[in-house]
C-alpha cells in the first residue's frame, strides 16, 4: 500500500559521462547537476514502483533542489528519498544526495501517478498532430 514514509536509496559512480563537461552543464569534470537530478528522480520513482497498480507509473512534474558540493569523477554518490506527502495522484518526496565526504544536494521532488498506456498515447498524439 502506498503511504508516506516509503524510502528509497540508489548509488552510482561519478563517471566522465556523468560530468558537467560531458553533459554540457559546465566545463569541469565534476558530478553534473543534470546527472544529480536524474539520480533523484530514479530514486524516488523506484521507491514507490512496487506499490503501484498494474499498468501504473509515475512521471516527474516538479523539482526544487540545491546542488551544494562538487563531487569529482571517480567518487560514489547516493541518493536517499522519502515519500512525505500523498494527495490523490500527486506524490511529494524529500531527496538528498551524498558522496563519501558528506552532503552534495537536496530538495523536494513531485511526481504524479499515471496510467502508462494512456499517458504514452497522449504523448505520441503530439507527433501525429491529433
Amino acid at each position: 500500500m502506498l503511504e508516506t514514509g516509503i524510502r528509497g536509496r540508489q548509488e552510482i559512480l561519478v563517471t566522465k559521462e556523468r560530468s558537467a563537461s560531458a553533459v554540457g552543464s559546465g566545463l569541469l569534470d565534476v558530478f553534473a547537476t543534470p546527472a544529480m537530478v536524474a539520480l533523484m528522480e530514479k530514486t524516488a520513482w523506484m521507491s514507490v514502483a512496487p506499490y503501484l497498480e498494474e499498468g501504473e507509473g509515475t512521471v516527474g512534474t516538479k523539482l526544487e533542489i540545491s546542488h551544494s558540493s562538487a563531487t569529482p569523477v571517480g567518487m560514489k554518490v547516493w541518493c536517499e528519498s522519502e515519500l512525505t506527502e500523498i494527495d490523490r495522484r500527486r506524490l511529494v518526496f524529500r531527496v538528498e544526495v551524498f558522496d563519501e565526504k558528506g552532503p552534495v544536494g537536496s530538495g523536494t521532488h513531485e511526481r504524479f501517478i499515471i496510467q502508462n498506456e494512456k499517458f504514452m498515447a497522449r504523448a505520441l498524439a503530439k507527433k501525429s498532430g491529433d
